[in-house]
């Protein structure tokens, strides 16, 4: 049984410090003195623990280094702290338990740029572990599933599993940027089992999904428009209007088809651009982004995403940079790993309700690692272990019931070492 103290200790340090992707330089560091105190038997830090040319979505040099000094200035160990310098951050570590088969978990790591909120009845703020960052937070539950991750190790350690385990605490699962470098390194070589966590998602405290099932393949775009500036008053005509292409490709994208085999989504998420009323703007900026239902979806409905702005900036004389930043793959939880980890949790005492599936419905990407696991033969579940959690994922007010990190730990621990005998 875990010690469920520790585990809610772990989790408010973590929670206090959270950093978002690509910039989780004090949270590597502090895992990684976590982890050293457990006493893995390989640990793998910053560029050594991916395929550091398959980033994504990585943050500019000026914003790295903020947050890069940041956590200098926390005084965390700097021999760490070098290897994460331009913003290679996240850890593996693994454990030797003698022969067996080769199981992987993944979590991961980054935290969300939103202001945590004050109130007197959100429960960090109440019980001092509050972010002491003001415009980021763990609105996500990424400080419970690094909690999780460090737990599991211990877990397993004391256990009789006989095998190998590796955990990926992947960096930048927000950006969707973490997913592929990892599953590109040669730590997922010769895993024959992979599981994914993720609490809460609507789940309640006691309910656990063996795996999700129909998870949206997606991708971001960083759109840029190019047009030539003018007088708005005295010369308008002489000028390239870059918001007018802009807005028109917003509008023309909702217009686009959705697909007769299978669900689409676009959406553009945020706009800016121009420099003032009397100026013909000449530079346009929007954040947008593609989903669909299977991977070949997804591609559809970023290829007519392209084509709209490629053709709105053509229809006002503009230019546009249309740049992919980040996608990720649909993948499926294998059935036979998801009801193994069903059936384990219908063992705990702690648990009410189990679903062998569920429908996802969004995007993540540890698809990126389940694919390739299960590319080289092996079986992948993406679990939710459910937690009360007071207002919506990505909310100011968004907290964990901790009495699930208990849970969790012993569902994917226990999920783990019978994966070990039964060989599903």
């Amino acid at each position: 049984m875990p010690d469920a103290d520790r585990l809610t200790s772990l989790r408010r340090d973590l929670h206090r410090f959270p950093e978002p992707a690509w910039r989780e330089f004090r949270t590597t560091c502090r895992l990684v003195d976590e982890l050293e105190a457990v006493g893995v038997d390989d640990l793998h830090v910053g560029r050594d623990a991916m395929d550091p040319d398959e980033r994504m979505a990585v943050p500019d040099d000026a914003d790295l280094a903020e947050w890069f000094e940041r956590a200098r200035d926390a005084d965390v160990d700097e021999s760490v702290l070098s290897q994460l310098a331009g913003g290679y951050t996240g850890v593996v570590a693994r454990l030797d338990c003698g022969d067996g088969p080769h199981v992987g978990l993944r979590v991961d790591i980054d935290g969300l740029l939103i202001e945590e909120s004050t109130a007197d009845d959100h429960t960090p703020e109440r019980g001092g572990f509050r972010s002491e960052y003001a415009e980021s937070m763990h609105a996500c539950g990424h400080d419970g599933h690094m909690t999780i991750g460090v737990g599991v190790i211990e877990a397993v350690q004391a256990s009789d599993f006989a095998g190998t385990l590796t955990v990926f605490f992947q960096p930048a699962e927000e950006a969707s940027g973490g997913g592929k470098p990892m599953a590109e390194s040669e730590h997922v070589e010769g895993i024959d089992y992979l599981f994914a966590v993720h609490l809460g998602l609507g789940h309640p405290t006691g309910e656990v999904v063996g795996g999700i099932r129909k998870p949206l393949a997606m991708c971001h775009v960083d759109a840029t428009f190019h047009g030539e500036s003018a007088h708005a008053g005295k010369a308008p005509n002489e000028g390239r209007n870059a918001i007018q292409a802009l807005t028109t490709a917003v509008q023309n994208a909702y217009g686009i088809p959705r697909h007769a085999d299978g669900m689409t989504r676009v959406n553009v998420g945020k706009i800016d651009g121009g420099t003032a009323s009397n100026v013909i703007a000449e530079r346009a900026h929007a954040l947008a982004e593609a989903r669909g239902e299977t991977t070949e979806l997804m591609a559809y409905a970023r290829d007519e995403l392209r084509r709209v702005f490629e053709s709105a900036a053509e229809m006002h004389d503009c230019t546009v940079d249309f740049d992919v930043v980040s996608e990720s793959p649909r993948a499926d939880s294998d059935p036979d790993l998801a009801a193994l980890v069903a059936e384990t949790a219908d063992r705990d005492e702690r648990v009410d309700s189990v679903l062998q599936h569920a429908d996802f419905g969004a995007s993540e990407d540890a698809t990126f690692l389940m694919e390739a696991v299960q590319a080289q033969g092996g079986l992948a579940t993406y679990a939710i272990v459910g937690t009360d959690h007071p207002t919506a994922h990505h909310t100011p007010t968004f907290d964990v019931d901790e009495r699930s990190l208990p849970i969790a730990v012993d569902v994917l621990a226990s999920s783990i070492e019978r994966v070990a005998t039964d060989e599903p």
